[in-house]
């Protein structure tokens, strides 16, 4: 057993290559708008309206290597409609898939990340 306890988590996120491109992307497509964006726009933090934050990280290489993720799942409030209108404006839908849990729907951020939509089926 260890000594201390995980209570939540913090921050999740993304490395990107161009932190500028990254950001674009998450406030254009996702509607997503940073709370705080690193010098040299290497990267930024979201607030979500739960009291998480998501973030995008960059350093150019100088920092870690970048490398691609698959495990970010944000909450809408209706799947149906965000897909209809990612759809709308072009944004390829790369999955959908329906679990006995939840619905959900993966499109790809322009760094090669894979950004999941996602709805929880209610009890």
């Amino acid at each position: 057993m260890s000594a201390f306890a995980i209570t939540g988590m913090d921050l999740s996120g993304y490395m990107c290559k161009d932190g500028a491109r990254a950001i674009a992307f998450y406030r254009d497509v996702l509607g997503l708008n940073p709370v705080k964006v690193y010098p040299d726009n290497r990267g930024a933090e979201y607030e979500l309206p739960d009291g998480t934050t998501f973030g995008l990280f960059g350093g150019g290489g100088k920092v870690m290597p970048f490398q691609p993720g698959n495990g970010i799942l944000f909450a809408v409030d209706d799947l149906d409609l965000a897909v209809a209108d990612l759809k709308a404006r072009g944004i390829p839908i790369v999955l959908e898939l329906e679990t006995p849990n939840c619905r959900m729907a993966m499109i790809n951020d322009t760094e090669g990340n894979s950004v999941f939509l996602h709805k929880r089926k209610t009890a």
